[in-house]
């Protein structure tokens, strides 16, 4: 009986045990940091509304949107896109469990500027679209019905940053909105959008290394309060480092600062993109009392120390060490900037995939997705607030850039991935080309060294354990002004042999700019070329966007940032194929150098940087995947030969077709080139290569790709031409294959007998958008002043297809085309088309037919009986000029 007793006594207690812990347990959840995101159930408008407001607004016409959401995917139509106000709405329900606590929201970013309306009161607003805000809204929501929420966005504002620049400003709420509850007692979330906790690595070595943690703590009660705070510091592997504990008392609406550092911690793992290592920071704050987790916060940081010499380059953890870079932009066709966590990601992962282990985060703070993979994967980080070509005399702009500022660095303070902070990019750019007088000049500079030497404090203010930087374009006036010697590091913008000069001026310039600033480090912070998968070139030269061109141009730079000492690294511009709307050139409102698409499959000349990056694995890669369809003029049953490249790390490579080998080659920088035979309509190329790592381990890495190929037979006179479309790129030396048909556009060539081409003219380019087709480079590229053209052909009947638009107008040129611009004059062209001694066009003119760049197609059925299609252009006023030509039997 007694024992029986015993076990309804433990039965009992055990309940009550359990009981009091499930209480217990949920106090302290209840009690803890709740936060979700709200991007469902928006409504949205495009335009002024500002009764929109009102909480009884009835927007049940408005759009239906979920975040991230842009309005801007016109402007990768349209150069004027829109630049104005736009309008979200949602209802926010509070639960009851938030009636104790305090609730704020969070905008990760909305552009340009944000004003905030709860159930018809103004909240707060924000201005800048690359940073986050956080604000209070517990006094203005109601816990017993839904709360009217209103976010009014401009893209529009002059007061802030960016006015200019070579990429578009999308407007629009793009990233995450949160909405968070903590307790009365919690961490200063409303810190410049930051949560309130900054951590850093005082004392580094590889012996020891000591971690630093501060913030504040605000206490919104209307009570003191009696707390306890603790940090836990977790090794790499989840085991505890150490933990830091301290009593802090706080009165009823104080804010209280904390400092603690950690003792030394014995052999630290040291964080590089190779072995990127974090260490784990979680910051408690109880209830001194009753232990209640009233706030919670983790963050990562890394053991690592750097530094930057004018004469050794750049060092990481007391090593040399080469900034291997990329420049990024945010966004992707067709959805603008409003890209998701996994595709911020993605980005890092591809960009590790290649073997980078640095980002320039241009030209504007990014997603914390970004930056979380780059502490976790290992890249090294450039971020910097979107000061560019111009600092205007706006009121309000320099407190606005001072924001921004201070907001960049505290909220992404506690990445070890960022080495330096940036502030101005080309910040004469704009300048020196809008203002000659040396009287419109000064007072820009004035100003411009004024906003610099600010900023420069208060980022040091800040922060004091990076460096600062700003990206200069290649003029040496930054260094005559002043600018050059107000930041721990330069980086240079340098783009000879596209926008001007040729490749080798690249070098010469560095070589300059150390002979004069030994003790200034430099980064080459910007260098690359347009290119276009349509276009191809077996004379590439620049500003014709030609694959091979940018090839030739990225192989000349990259050897030289990684063989000069002095340099401490470059960043390639840019990653992605990005929206610039100001553009037109070969993909109109599109920044075309990327090293992927705007999708993010990889072009060619991706391979070649992962090949001189990845030293731990073999790559082997042939650089045709951007040239599938190709095509070339046939001597007689003679195959045709063109290039086929391979981009490898590998030392030796041996090339196939359909099979047979066509031997091995040596590789040079990280490529190799073979004269590939054409002659049918489609080959398979293969590529193999011995991976040798010991003599006893000997593997072989291989590579196949199907290319398909049209021959053009050069003697056009006594062939089957039934099939044949003949196609011609006037007045090009690129190959151009639509995207929309696989057409492909043979490069110009001069009239030879039995053969085809044009007689007279000259080759003149521009880089202005045509309208009315998507075929856009074929009608960039003319033969000016052009005599006639010819075809030898058999007798018959043929279709001939001109390709006309007229580019003899001024039209604005964007700045950023910089040297490479055409000489435009104003005439009206006119002359009749002649073929065969029939006039079939009298005083043609294009622009009178479709208005000055807009293409124009125009097609004949022509009967041959001399054996020769003969087309003259006989001058009635201006010029003559011919865009494109297409030859096709019928009969």
């Amino acid at each position: 009986m007694k024992k029986k007793e015993n076990t309804s006594r433990q039965t009992a207690f055990h309940r009550i045990a359990t009981t009091a812990l499930s209480l217990l347990f949920l106090t302290t959840v209840q009690a803890q940091r709740e936060s979700k995101t709200i991007n469902d159930s928006w409504k949205f408008l495009q335009g002024e509304c500002p009764t929109a407001i009102d909480s009884a607004f009835n927007d049940a016409n408005w759009t239906s949107v979920h975040l991230p959401h842009t309005w801007n995917t016109d402007a990768y139509t349209e150069k004027d896109y829109y630049r104005g106000t736009g309008w979200y709405r949602r209802q926010i329900s509070i639960p009851q469990s938030w009636k104790e606590k305090q609730i704020f929201l969070k905008l990760d970013a909305a552009s340009k500027a944000a004003t905030i309306y709860i159930n018809g009161k103004k909240v707060g607003e924000h201005t800048g679209g690359y940073t986050a805000c956080t604000l209070d809204i517990t006094p203005f929501c109601s816990l017993n019905t839904p709360n009217s929420l209103a976010v009014c966005v401009d893209n529009s504002r002059q007061d802030i940053p960016p006015i200019s620049g070579d990429f578009t400003f999308f407007g629009g709420i793009y990233r995450d909105v949160w909405l968070t509850a903590v307790s009365k007692q919690h961490f200063h979330l409303t810190n410049y959008g930051s949560e309130g906790i900054f951590i850093s690595t005082p004392k580094v070595s590889e012996e020891k290394g000591t971690i630093l943690i501060r913030g504040d703590i605000k206490n919104d009660a209307t009570q003191k309060a009696l707390l306890e705070l603790e940090h836990i510091i977790y090794h790499p592997n989840g085991s505890i480092a150490q933990s830091l504990k301290q009593s802090i008392q706080i009165k009823a609406g104080e804010q209280y600062s904390f400092r603690s550092e950690t003792s030394p911690i014995l052999s630290p793992q040291l964080w590089t993109p190779e072995t990127p290592h974090l260490y784990r920071v979680e910051s408690i704050l109880r209830d001194k009392k009753t232990k209640t987790v009233l706030d919670q916060s983790n963050h990562y940081t890394g053991f690592r120390w750097f530094s930057f010499d004018g004469e050794r380059g750049f060092s990481l953890n007391g090593k040399p060490y080469k900034l291997r870079g990329i420049c990024r932009h945010q966004d992707q066709k067709p959805i603008g900037v409003a890209l998701t966590d996994e595709m911020h990601r993605r980005d890092i992962k591809l960009m590790k995939e290649m073997g980078a282990n640095f980002i320039r985060i241009s030209h504007y703070p990014q997603d914390d997705a970004l930056l979380e993979m780059c502490d976790k994967l290992g890249m090294l980080a450039w971020e910097e607030i979107p000061i560019i070509d111009i600092v205007p005399d706006t009121p309000g702009y320099t407190e606005n850039c001072e924001r921004n500022l201070r907001e960049m660095i505290r909220q992404h303070y506690n990445h070890p991935s960022i080495i330096t902070w940036g502030y101005m990019n080309e910040i004469l750019l704009v300048t020196q080309r809008l203002y000659k007088k040396e009287e419109e000049l000064k007072p820009i500079l004035e100003r411009t060294l004024a906003l610099a030497n600010r900023l420069e404090v208060v980022l040091k203010e800040e922060d004091t354990t990076r460096v600062s930087t700003m990206a200069f374009h290649g003029s040496n006036s930054y260094n005559e002004v002043g600018l050059g010697s107000i930041t721990d590091i330069v980086g240079w913008n340098l783009y000879q042999g596209w926008y001007g000069g040729n490749l080798t001026g690249f070098e010469q310039y560095l070589e300059e700019q150390h002979k004069k600033y030994p003790s200034h480090p430099m980064i080459v912070s910007e260098y690359g070329a347009g290119s276009d998968k349509r276009l191809h070139s077996l004379q590439p030269h620049a500003f014709d966007f030609s694959i091979e061109y940018q090839q030739k141009y990225l192989e000349h730079y990259l050897p030289v940032l990684e063989e000069t000492s002095y340099i401490c690294g470059g960043t390639h511009w840019n990653f992605i194929d990005f929206s610039s709307a100001l553009r037109d050139e070969s993909m109109p409102r599109i920044n075309n150098k990327g090293l992927v698409y705007s999708n993010r499959t990889p072009k060619d000349i991706y391979y070649y940087y992962k090949a001189a990056w990845r030293q731990d694995i073999p790559v082997l890669h042939i650089a045709s995947r951007d040239w599938t369809h190709r095509s070339g003029i046939q001597h007689g049953k003679e195959p045709v030969i063109l290039p086929v490249k391979i981009y490898t790390n590998l030392p030796e490579v041996e090339l196939f077709i359909d099979g047979k080998s066509l031997g091995k080659q040596k590789t040079k920088n990280f490529a190799v080139t073979f004269e590939v035979p054409f002659c049918q309509k489609e080959h398979f190329i293969a590529a193999k290569a011995e991976n040798r790592k010991a003599v006893q381990d000997i593997s072989f890495v291989e590579d196949g790709i199907r290319l398909n190929f049209t021959p053009i037979p050069a003697n056009l006179n006594g062939t089957n031409l039934r099939d044949l479309e003949l196609a011609i790129n006037v007045g090009s030396y690129c190959f151009y294959t639509s995207d929309e048909s696989n057409l492909t556009w043979l490069p110009d060539q001069p009239y030879t007998e039995n053969g085809w081409g044009y007689i007279g003219g000259e080759s003149k380019s521009s880089q202005i958008q045509i309208k009315n087709t998507n075929d856009g480079p074929l009608f960039q590229t003319l033969r000016n002043g052009i005599e006639g053209y010819r075809f030898d052909v058999p007798n018959g009947v043929y279709e001939i297809e001109f390709l006309f638009t007229d580019i003899f107008r001024e039209n604005a040129i964007t700045v950023y085309q910089l040297g490479r611009n055409s000489d435009v004059e104003n005439r009206e062209n006119r002359f009749d088309i002649i073929i065969n001694d029939q006039t079939i066009e009298e005083s043609f003119s294009s622009c009178r037919e479709s208005d000055y760049f807009h293409a124009l197609r125009k097609r004949y059925n022509i009967t041959n009986f001399r054996n020769k299609i003969e087309i003259r252009f006989s001058v009635r006023n201006g010029k003559s000029f011919l865009n494109g030509i297409k030859l096709r039997k019928l009969y």
